[in-house]
């Protein structure tokens, strides 16, 4: 790896930075961010916004102006090389004169793969790649997900009691969590491509799945309906919302609904889900929001990557409904856990845990 001094490492932290900025809106689009800089004087900085708009590079070199030649470009993702919805952040790279580009990784996109950095070096520009790339790949971990596993990352949000429970006996459960955790799950939406749930919430509680916070994109709304009982009134069929509906019925009873989409699914697989939202509905980061059935299913699918867990103080008793509808399992206090905490955090009187799976 290059030597990377400590003012490079200011400004690609500045660059992920500015790339965070874009969580919201850029999907299918990785988030990226980009700094230019003489030396310490950084002379312009930008970001993606949004999918088909200008990427973070040609928003910095505007910024820059004449100032971008002999300069040094930090990014958070290898420029482009490809003609899509913009052209090719590379060649507008070589083209403002810029001495040396850093990127903190490489994009495995088989579009970009290096292409974007051999083009740079063909003309003339330093190149270095792997500067805060744990960073960079964290910000982009549904992009990353979708295109080196052919998947989604799969975020399973879980609100419980003390006890552990996530409803009532009789399946009431608003509101177990308060306010700011409630506000806490429309920034967890936003991030996301999609919000997947199954039948049985959409018949309990009929939810929109929604971001109700300032947004230019809104998540895709899927849900697990085998037999397709999903009501005509429901709120996410009536709202307008883009829905996918995922069945192995042959009706469609939602033909004059443009925003209803349904996905025939060959067989009951989790897996083969996945793979289908990733390839033909570019979903890179997927939240699933359901109840103990559907959860249980991700869990033993072993397909969840991270657990957003809200715990109210609150205590449900016996007959509650819990977590997850899992056998007991002796082995699992001998063995380490596949799990580990990343974060807690206290929101208002309830607690927010982040767990992902151990690498």
């Amino acid at each position: 790896m290059p030597p990377f001094t400590h003012q490079d490492t200011q400004h690609m932290q500045l660059a992920l930075a500015l790339a965070w900025q874009g969580r919201f809106s850029t999907s299918p689009n990785p988030r990226v961010g980009c700094v230019i800089a003489h030396g310490s004087q950084i002379v312009g900085q930008g970001y993606h916004v949004q999918a088909g708009a200008p990427h973070a590079e040609v928003h910095a070199l505007a910024q820059a102006g004449a100032l971008a030649r002999g300069a040094t470009a930090y990014v958070t993702l290898e420029p482009c090389a490809h003609h899509g919805r913009t052209p090719p952040c590379a060649e507008a790279l070589v083209r403002a004169g810029v001495s040396r580009v850093v990127a903190a990784m490489q994009d495995p996109n088989p579009l970009v793969a290096g292409k974007g950095l051999a083009i740079l070096r063909q003309a003339g520009t330093q190149t270095a790649s792997g500067l805060c790339e744990a960073e960079a790949r964290a910000l982009n971990r549904g992009f990353l997900s979708r295109i080196e596993r052919q998947r989604p990352f799969v975020k399973l949000k879980i609100a419980a009691s003390l006890d552990g429970k996530t409803a009532l006996a009789n399946g009431a459960s608003q509101w177990i969590t308060g306010e700011a955790a409630r506000a806490d799950v429309q920034i967890q939406r936003a991030e996301s491509c999609a919000v997947l749930t199954g039948i049985g919430t959409i018949l309990a509680d009929n939810p929109q799945l929604n971001v109700r916070i300032p947004t230019i994109r809104q998540p895709l709304r899927i849900v697990l309906d085998r037999q397709l009982r999903t009501p005509a009134r429901s709120r996410i069929i009536q709202d307008g919302g883009e829905t996918l509906i995922c069945t192995q019925s042959p009706a469609n009873p939602f033909a004059d609904y443009p925003n209803v989409h349904i996905y025939r699914q060959p067989e009951n697989d989790l897996s083969s889900l996945l793979a289908h939202l990733a390839r033909e509905h570019q979903i890179g980061e997927l939240m699933v929001e359901a109840g103990s059935t559907l959860a249980t299913a991700f869990i033993q699918a072993d397909l969840a990557d991270e657990i957003v867990y809200y715990q109210a103080p609150k205590i449900l008793g016996d007959s509650a409904r819990g977590l997850f509808r899992l056998p007991e399992n002796e082995n699992t206090l001998t063995r380490p856990s596949k799990w580990q905490t990343v974060s807690v955090e206290a929101l208002g009187d309830d607690i927010k845990w982040v767990l992902q799976r151990k690498r």
